[in-house]
């Protein structure tokens, strides 16, 4: 089963982790100096404080703030994220176009699956078409 990228439900998403890894309840205690009832809520949580988040993050050996990356990179428009405008900031600049092979995948899936035509795909990402047929071409097995 596919994560969701679109509608990100944090709590449930660790869940599937621990239960993945098959770490104990007790160590997960131990390590977020909380009780079982409050690590049992936090799955129920659809967001959680970002302190949180690196705890989990750390403990599970797994990125989870890169899901939210992707959705950025996915569901927000290119001006969003164009650095080429002169801003005055201190915080790191990101380019919007560096797709991971993940969110790269992830495209070819909802092709592949027919979830998506090409064009739905290259309309609702705002890919360009050429990116699209690259990556097709480039990654043709997966498809």
């Amino acid at each position: 089963m596919k994560t969701d990228l679109k509608d990100i439900h944090i709590g449930e998403i660790i869940y599937k982790r621990v239960n993945e890894i098959g770490i104990d309840l007790d160590r997960i205690c131990s390590n977020m100096n909380l009780q079982k009832a409050e690590i049992e809520n936090m799955y129920k949580q659809e967001t959680l404080e970002t302190k949180a988040l690196l705890k989990w993050c750390k403990l599970l050996e797994y990125d989870f703030f890169r899901l939210f990356s992707q959705h950025l990179i996915l569901y927000t428009s290119p001006k969003g994220f164009d650095t080429q405008q002169k801003v005055n900031t201190e915080l790191p600049l990101f380019r919007k176009n560096l797709y991971t092979k993940d969110v790269i995948f992830y495209i070819l899936d909802v092709i592949e699956n027919k979830e998506k035509t090409r064009i739905q795909v290259i309309e609702d990402y705002k890919i360009p078409k050429s990116t699209l047929n690259r990556w097709i071409n480039k990654y043709k097995n997966r498809i």
